[in-house]
């Protein structure tokens, strides 16, 4: 038993570790794990700036046995892994814009909890980064060009001192875009919005349900989506990623789509903070 950090990180009788730490404190301990030759799972964000995503790329590279995962649970959710298939067989036609909010409807964590007293938080790395990866999972692709705005207007005169609310504009290589947003000081219970337009039929999950739209007939009614909306808990990943280190199968999660979508909640993060459009490799 210890409540050392490093002592875990640099034990040798340790094959795996699980990071659930400050979401600040996740790049260091990280890299540590990484040099002592240890696999990682990692809860969002692993890192929160961009040289230390750099620095994990890199680290990785040089350790191609060790795997690393994260914990992007919307992709065990029934209704979305389903969406996914259908959106990959063609049935909504061409994807062409995705609509998502983050809406997390538990302002009492950022102004009284620890995520207003650190250096600095961000809501889209720490909470809009799930609908970031779900939309590039569903669609296949990686954003090319990222617009943002934030503000911190329902957070005014807390201690939380950064955006509360980020929107941004995600650009594609198929020409579809998507518009997400990380609203942390919303009134409103915690969900995860979600709307994909095609040119067959429009997907839509919100607070009421889920259903498609195959008409723009006013009076047609929509199909209900009867795929279960569950919340996975954090941990429901863990033994895939455990299995995947034993068995050589893929995790939920590939080291490679984790540091995409941290890539893609950088560039949001960039051109909130300079309110111009950033390009991605």
């Amino acid at each position: 038993m210890t409540t050392a950090a490093n002592e875990i990180l640099a034990d040798p009788a340790i094959d795996v570790v699980s990071i659930a730490s400050f979401d600040d404190d996740h790049y260091a301990q990280v890299m540590a794990a990484l040099s002592h030759g240890k696999h990682v799972f990692v809860e969002k964000p692993i890192c929160m700036h961009a040289n230390e995503l750099a620095d994990i790329r890199v680290a990785l590279a040089a350790n191609p046995k060790l795997r690393l995962s994260s914990n992007l649970i919307l992709r065990r959710s029934p209704r979305f892994s389903r969406l996914r298939e259908h959106v990959r067989n063609s049935e909504l036609g061409v994807p062409y814009y995705c609509e998502a909010d983050y809406n997390y409807g538990r302002i009492q964590k950022i102004v009284e909890g620890w995520r207003g007293r650190r250096q600095f938080y961000s809501v889209t790395h720490g909470g809009g980064i799930h609908l970031v990866d779900l939309i590039m999972w569903i669609l296949g692709e990686k954003p090319v060009a990222v617009s943002a705005f934030g503000n911190a207007i329902a957070t005014r005169g807390t201690q939380f001192k950064f955006n509360d609310c980020v929107a941004a504009l995600l650009k594609f290589p198929s020409g579809a875009i998507a518009k997400i947003t990380a609203n942390f000081g919303c009134v409103f219970p915690h969900h995860h919005n979600l709307s994909v337009y095609g040119t067959k039929a429009t997907f839509v999950h919100d607070r009421l349900g889920a259903r498609l739209y195959t008409s723009r007939d006013p009076d047609a009614a929509a199909t209900p989506i009867e795929d279960a909306y569950v919340s996975p808990a954090k941990g429901d990943m863990l033994p895939v990623f455990v299995a995947s280190i034993l068995d050589g199968s893929a995790p939920d999660v590939t080291a490679d789509e984790v540091m995409d979508a941290m890539e893609v909640s950088l560039a949001i993060e960039d051109a909130a903070r300079l309110e111009q459009t950033v390009k991605l490799r």
